[in-house]
């Protein structure tokens, strides 16, 4: 697996949500599962981050972002949306596909390679064309592992 943050298929999902904070929500509620941490505290660690500024990417992606205390390594999240929503991108593109990133409080360095891996994947036009045609989560988690591996190799 990548050697910048952990991507398990629990963390990938469908879900047809219509706001900013909907997504903040479920990116959280997938956190908790994947790494035992509450998530009304994930939820407010993202929103907090989130209003420093808005974390859409651009180009129909967010990457919402947190550090949090209680992780060894940086752990990723992938929400592919039914539909589009306001992220508050700089580009004003409405996001379909959210990739959210957690790290380690302390581990400044390994949030900032994580989020620069995350970044390169989601300027791939021919990865993020894939990942928004995938049908279902274990599709979207497989594109997802095979171009991490790619990458990381």
């Amino acid at each position: 697996m990548n050697l910048h943050f952990q991507l398990l298929p629990e963390a990938v999902a469908f879900a047809d949500i219509s706001t900013k904070q909907g997504v903040m929500a479920q990116m959280a509620a997938l956190f908790a599962r994947v790494c035992g941490i509450e998530a009304s505290m994930l939820e407010e660690r993202l929103a907090g981050r989130e209003a420093l500024g808005s974390t859409g990417f651009g180009r129909g992606v967010a990457i919402p972002h947190a550090r949090v205390p209680g992780l060894r390594q940086p752990v990723a999240g992938v929400i592919k949306l039914a539909r589009r929503i306001d992220f508050e991108a700089a580009d004003g593109v409405p996001v379909n596909l959210v990739f959210g990133l957690i790290s380690p409080e302390q581990a400044s360095m390994a949030h900032l390679r994580a989020l620069a891996a995350i970044s390169r994947l989601m300027r791939d036009d021919s990865v993020k064309q894939a990942l928004i045609a995938a049908k279902g989560e274990e599709e979207l988690y497989r594109l997802l592992t095979n171009v991490i591996d790619r990458d990381a190799a």
